[in-house]
């Protein structure tokens, strides 16, 4: 009885000894309190009645080709492999963390045989044998008490890990959306605008000709053939150049997708669709729910968070309690006989007296990565802002542009049409209205080259407002609690 009076006391004093240590622990880090709460977007001068993304925002576009593209590139890119991979390796890290926190059981199960030395603590002719045998069968169950959250928090780490990188998927999958999107109108408008350039040429033509015609009767000096060939070749420079980079394009298309060339679907010219380029009204608040990139990063403080709590518990004590029970014994024969039972359990508390300050510099470590972390969403955030206001600007003056184009090209009509009637009339001859209508084709041209800038502004302000990404606001209601076992954290 005193024996055991003395164990208790003895546990006590480790465990006062223990608490007391455990006071010089450092104060808790709070929830970082410069976190942006908003996108500073306030003052751009743009439409603000534009809705936002869906998740399959493309399709707004109402081009089966190019669904057919994102559809494959999102099966066949190599990039989105990887970043699903590193996804599947975040979420093994989640399981890896809770297998490590709770209830532990392990069985055992083990036959020896074994020989004596006779030169031993106790000699073979005192126990009557020289070889014996062993059986041992068991169940041991391991319980560490998590009462300071150490396991709890690292399982949220974890979590938090896990959500940055779905979110970061989520930026790979819409970085690749909008380049497909980009690239198969850029090559729309550089076919349309190699077709303009043909038509060019045959008007060049005809007014190679006429000029050629006019040397040979004498009215007009060579020197007017050679400017008029000089325009036909002008001319076929620019188709074979819209050809060539229509073909580039095209090969660039191949490999976003994942296929060679060869292996790319029969692109069918196509008008380019129209678009306004106006952003949603609340993007200055909602866009740090719908940029997975932010989301990200805000995944990544909420994980180094959740670790400053793992490295202050690490100053308080540990305790866990493992229990044995069991059959062992030296005859074959009576494994399985009630006097073969064995039992025990064993306490354990483990004290951080002293850890050469091993404990204080993890705990700083862990403060800095939060910093870190913070300084990353904020730049993250004012990335967001700048790239959503660049996008959006450009596509106003983009269409701004048009309008003035718009009014270029139906002067340049009205003119064509002018030309035309005076050559029925007899007035002018037709190179008067060749010359007009070189200036409506090259007016046409121009304004498919701003309309698929439109486009490519359109794309880029669809992947910076996010691209239909929802942020899962409700994580923190969610998290696994299968580690709390014990107080709250101190």
């Amino acid at each position: 009885m005193t024996q055991a009076f003395t164990s208790l006391r003895r546990g006590a004093l480790a465990l006062g000894l223990g608490l007391a240590l455990a006071a010089c622990a450092p104060a808790r880090v709070e929830r970082p309190a410069n976190l942006r709460a908003d996108v500073p977007l306030q003052g751009i001068d743009v439409p603000a009645t534009g809705q936002w993304p869906a998740q399959d925002w493309w399709r707004n576009y109402n081009d089966p080709q190019l669904d057919q593209l994102i559809d494959m590139a999102l099966k066949g890119s190599p990039d989105l492999a990887q970043a699903r991979s590193r996804v599947d390796t975040a979420q093994q890290s989640v399981r890896i963390a809770a297998a490590q926190a709770g209830l532990r059981i392990d069985g055992s199960a083990q036959v020896a045989r074994q020989r004596l030395s006779e030169n031993g603590m106790i000699p073979p002719k005192f126990l009557g044998f020289t070889w014996y045998n062993q059986a041992d069968l068991g169940v041991q169950l391991q319980y560490d008490f998590d009462w300071w959250g150490k396991k709890r928090n690292s399982v949220d780490a974890a979590l938090d890990q896990a959500r940055s990188a779905q979110a970061q998927h989520a930026a790979a999958a819409l970085a690749l959306q909008s380049s497909v999107a980009d690239t198969y109108f850029g090559f729309l408008a550089d076919r349309q605008r190699a077709l303009l350039a043909g038509e060019l040429v045959a008007n060049a033509e005809r007014m190679e000709r006429i000029a050629t015609l006019r040397v040979k009767q004498g009215v007009d000096l060579s020197d007017t053939v050679q400017q008029a060939r000089s325009q036909v070749a002008s001319a076929r420079q620019a188709k074979v150049a819209y050809e060539g980079s229509a073909a580039i394009r095209r090969a660039a298309l191949a490999t976003l997708v994942g296929v060679a060339p060869a292996d790319l679907p029969t692109l069918a010219d196509r008008p380019l669709p129209t678009v306004d380029g106006a952003l949603p009204a609340n993007a200055s608040v909602d866009l740090i729910a719908r940029r997975p990139d932010i989301a990200a990063s805000r995944w990544q403080v909420e994980a180094a968070l959740k670790q400053t709590d793992v490295a202050r518990a690490q100053f308080f004590p540990d305790f866990s309690l493992t229990a044995m029970a069991g059959l062992s014994s030296i005859d074959m024969d009576k494994v399985f006989n009630g006097s073969s039972r064995v039992f025990g359990l064993t306490p354990a508390l483990h004290l951080p007296i002293f850890e050469g300050g091993a404990l204080e510099a993890n705990y700083g470590y862990s403060k800095s990565e939060l910093s870190a972390a913070v300084a990353q969403y904020n730049a993250t955030v004012i990335a967001a802002a700048r790239d959503v206001a660049t996008q959006a600007l450009s596509a106003r003056q983009v269409a701004d542009s048009r309008v003035q184009q718009a009014e270029q090209m139906d002067a340049a009509s009205r003119m064509v049409a002018t030309s035309d009637a005076r050559a029925r009339q007899g007035v002018r001859d037709a190179r008067e209205a060749l010359g007009a209508r070189a200036q409506l084709i090259q007016q046409r041209d121009g304004d498919i080259e701003l309309q698929g800038q439109a486009l490519s502004a359109d794309v880029a302000l669809a992947k910076a407002l996010g691209g239909g990404y929802r942020a899962d606001t409700g994580a923190d209601d969610t998290r696994t609690d299968s580690t709390s076992h014990g107080a709250a954290q101190p």
